[in-house]
């Protein structure tokens, strides 16, 4: 089994990838193919480049990873979430040996510890210049590769393997910072019809959103059953500005019979598009 994550080696998203497949006992049986991109990843199970795939969807701080959310909500109509993994986060502020704190001039990471760290950054690095990459492994790179006094936001792990030093362990604003990871394959999982506990992710659109009282007939249609719904937010829909396609994550499976599964009926009356990102145990 050939599994994507969006790499280089070191990445918070293949910590997230070795520590699920153990718990899956699968950690000797698969492939690990790094990506350059969060929206690589997604590509690359759209296109069969790899049987599955583990890419970060939302974070305690910053919310959702829009770059992972808009792969799979406009270029990636055949992919299924089929799990998930919850990831706890420990950024650290990462040099090539012999940097001192105070000559630091670039900061480099993935832009999701960038937000994370920003008080951080902006009490102890004030002048520095902070500049994205495509993964925090990415930016030890360029740590690594730069002749001028930069730092990356990164794992322990990312600096060990690396060869880089750790000069500040657990920089985050916030003391519980955790990320969610999703499982993502072309086949979505079998469920039998004792398996209504899980979660099921929905996206949902339609010509009434400019009506009042559209959204909420929408999401009635779960309040009324006795469905939790534990996450909602829109995206602009690439039509024309002012439309946007809604996500909201519920508790409960929708592939089989049951509460959430009417609901989710009840939902396509409302709308023009209804569409289920994935249905999983959790």
């Amino acid at each position: 089994m050939r599994v994507g994550y969006l790499g280089p080696a070191g990445t918070f998203s293949q910590q997230a990838l070795n520590e699920s497949l153990q718990l899956a006992g699968l950690g000797d049986d698969a492939e690990r193919v790094p990506l350059a991109t969060a929206h690589d990843v997604v590509s690359a199970v759209q296109d069969g480049l790899v049987d599955r795939a583990i890419v970060p969807i939302e974070n305690s701080v910053e919310g959702g990873v829009n770059e992972v959310i808009d792969a799979l909500v406009h270029d990636a109509p055949d992919v299924a979430i089929i799990g998930e993994y919850v990831l706890a986060i420990n950024p650290c502020l990462i040099v090539r040996e012999g940097t001192a704190l105070s000559e630091i001039a670039t900061v480099y990471s993935h832009p999701q510890p960038l937000a994370q760290c920003a008080s951080y950054l902006r009490r102890e690095l004030p002048d520095a210049s902070l500049q994205p990459s495509n993964s925090t492994a990415a930016a030890v790179a360029q740590v690594l590769a730069s002749d001028q006094p930069v730092a990356a936001l990164a794992s322990p792990a990312a600096a060990e393997q690396n060869g880089a030093v750790v000069i500040a362990e657990s920089v985050a604003d916030h003391e519980l910072l955790a990320t969610r990871f999703i499982w993502l394959s072309r086949d979505p999982l079998d469920a039998t019809a004792q398996e209504q506990a899980g979660k099921s992710a929905i996206l949902f659109s339609g010509a009434g959103d400019g009506a009042p009282g559209w959204l909420l007939d929408c999401l009635s249609e779960f309040a009324n059953r006795s469905v939790n719904l534990t996450r909602i937010e829109s995206r602009p829909a690439r039509l024309e500005l002012g439309q946007y396609i809604f996500l909201i994550d519920i508790d409960g499976r929708v592939d089989v019979p049951g509460p959430a599964a009417d609901a989710l009926a009840g939902l396509a009356a409302h709308c023009e598009q209804v569409r289920v990102l994935g249905s999983y145990a959790v």
